[in-house]
């Protein structure tokens, strides 16, 4: 149908005005038909659930619209967010210009992922036309597969746009509202008899294979549901985006994918990540959630805000001070004064310019933040081999028939000096090459050696699932090394090292952010003293400066370390070899990281 076809019987919708069923709106500008029998599964695939959407009891937020309400620029000042009584951003500004792609940077349980929740819920004063999706949870199990949970959502979403259409053409001179061409093109954009091929693409480039496009939601693990997730949100194009980590749940090859298409998204995109990579590529924009609470914005992506902070703390320094001995050189004058007349009343004249100093703020003094002191606990050398596979061949059947086969005859060793990173497309096993080394699981046909000594550490992405969430990380760590015998005074200090400090100590681990969580497993981890570190994923939920501090342990570590890891920019710090996992092989991979990532981007289709 042409545009001019579609506006003409919107319009003729809007002059019915006809009665409709009552609606209910979710947070991200959708609705759900109360009178639809289908409801649960139209809700599944139309947003957030509204258990995530709802206002939060333990949120406080306040702020003032000072854009436009027509614009599609959001500007909100005054505003302040407090979670469980915790201020997270105190009297900042929100500032939210279409067309812009922004990336929200901050330290593990500032308050990122809160902050974005609070703006899906609408706490802060966003006008209604505002669509908004915020992707911070997997897609709901349900009976409709992957391509057809996308495609209703884009059908839901249609509905939503030509609804929102027919209100404003019912309205008083509506027919002249700025806002109907972008809706209008928003619905000649969603062209129904393009869902398919366009949800299957989607899929395609977040790592689906044909077969899996064809499964349930409810038969998928959380991981690909989140995938899921991901492919409808990029399917809609809302006007405002929110992604929490949304690379999280993909290997390299899918976050290459991501990284290219998100670079070309034309509306309004927040996103939190902690690869420095994809931020570079993606966001022209930086909003840094300060120490102080503060909303701070720099132009382009994570290196340039870098570069330009550091340059604007020199500068503030510098100026700092320059303050510091003009303010000490005025009161050295008025110490020497006197009682003598002239000297007083000049004393009196100086002490007035200090005091408009004061009412105008004094420049502060850049403070450095705490870093992230990570170290693994140096062990003696073994001698090799080490972990040895000898022609070992897995299949998670049990069968040693060749199509069954994940693995096929490896030969590999990990040695204490090791520094392995592993790669490969999504599917190819290299999670369950890792629970191989574990002992997590058996080969079917092969051998792997461990030497006698040999203790072995793991992180994956679940571990922080297995902490106790209802005690205290103080608590956790005296129950769990309850034979080290050591005061409070004691796991302050080790818990202390990985930046969980003051309240984070004390108060349930359930309270804590996902950076938090993480840095309390690899406490634990550290503790347990390994020869070789198996690490998962490791960057998941941590801030630049843990990422950085991970970096720096591994490679002081005495130990070896195997790794699967999204992030190019920690492979590249701690990287020696690079291990390819494909077609039932583990090759090495001669080149870069860097241009592993090249060759990869090479093959991306948008």
């Amino acid at each position: 149908m042409s545009s001019v076809s579609k506006q003409k019987r919107l319009a003729k919708k809007a002059a019915k005005n006809a009665k409709k069923p009552e609606e209910t709106p979710n947070a991200n500008g959708s609705s759900i038909n109360k009178e639809t029998p289908e409801s649960s599964t139209v809700a599944a695939a139309n947003g957030l659930s509204l258990e995530t959407l709802k206002i939060s009891s333990e949120r406080t937020a306040t702020g003032v619209l000072a854009s436009q309400p027509r614009s599609r620029d959001i500007k909100i000042e005054q505003f302040s967010l407090s979670f469980y009584g915790r201020v997270l951003v105190d009297n900042a500004t929100i500032e939210l210009n279409f067309g812009r792609r922004y990336g929200l940077i901050g330290a593990n349980g500032s308050g990122k992922s809160t902050f974005l929740a609070s703006l899906a819920a609408r706490e802060a004063p966003i006008p209604e036309h505002i669509d908004i999706y915020l992707l911070n949870q997997e897609a709901e199990p349900c009976d409709l597969n992957a391509i057809d949970y996308v495609m209703l959502a884009a059908k839901n979403e249609i509905t939503r746009l030509e609804k929102e259409v027919e209100d404003i053409l019912a309205e008083d001179e509506g027919a002249d509202d700025p806002r109907l061409e972008d809706l209008y093109d928003r619905i000649n954009a969603l062209d129904e008899s393009t869902f398919k091929s366009r949800a299957s693409t989607l899929l395609h480039g977040l790592g689906f294979s044909q077969e899996m496009m064809a499964k349930k939601t409810k038969d998928m693990s959380g991981g690909w549901r989140m995938r899921v997730a991901l492919a409808k949100a990029l399917f809609i194009r809302p006007t405002l985006l929110l992604l929490d980590e949304p690379t999280n749940h993909l290997d390299l090859e899918a976050c290459v994918w991501l990284e290219e298409y998100l670079k070309n998204y034309n509306r309004i995109l927040l996103l939190v990540s902690h690869s420095q990579d994809f931020l570079d590529g993606v966001c022209n924009e930086t909003m840094h959630l300060t120490e102080k609470k503060k909303l701070n914005y720099y132009g382009g992506g994570y290196s340039s805000f870098v570069k330009t902070k550091a340059e604007m703390e020199v500068n503030q320094m510098k100026a700092y001070h320059k303050q510091q001995e003009e303010i000490a050189h005025i009161k050295k004058f008025i110490a020497s004064a006197g009682t003598y007349a002239n000297l007083v009343k000049q004393a009196k004249s100086k002490q007035k310019i200090i005091d408009k100093m004061e009412a105008a703020g004094l420049i502060e003094k850049v403070e450095t933040p705490i870093t992230f002191k990570f170290k693994f606990e140096n062990v003696e050398k073994l001698p090799p081999p080490v972990l040895q596979f000898d022609q070992v061949s897995f299949s998670y059947s049990g069968s040693s028939n060749p199509e069954d086969l994940l693995y096929k005859d490896l030969d590999l060793a990990v040695d204490m000096d090791a520094r392995v990173a592993l790669v490969g497309p999504n599917g190819v096993g290299k999670s369950t090459l890792l629970k191989l080394m574990m002992g997590e699981i058996q080969p079917v046909k092969g051998r792997i050696a461990r030497h006698t000594n040999l203790k072995l550490a793991k992180y994956s992405q679940h571990s922080a699932d297995q902490l106790d969430m209802d005690l205290s990380p103080i608590h956790y760590m005296r129950k769990k090394f309850a034979h080290m015998n050591g005061d409070v005074d004691f796991w302050r200090n080790q818990i202390g090292r990985y930046g969980l400090t003051g309240i984070h100590q004390t108060n349930t681990i359930k309270t804590l952010s996902d950076g938090l969580k993480s840095r309390l497993v690899f406490a634990e981890i550290v503790l347990s003293k390994p020869d070789i570190v198996l690490m998962d994923e490791p960057t998941n939920h941590l801030d630049m400066e843990s990422i950085d501090g991970l970096a720096k342990a591994i490679k002081e570590f005495s130990g070896g370390v195997v790794l699967v890891s999204h992030d190019f920019r920690l492979i590249s710090q701690v990287a020696n070899d690079i291990w390819l996992c494909k077609d039932r092989k583990v090759t090495t991979w001669k080149g870069t990281i860097e241009e592993y990532k090249k060759y990869l981007a090479k093959g991306v289709k948008i």
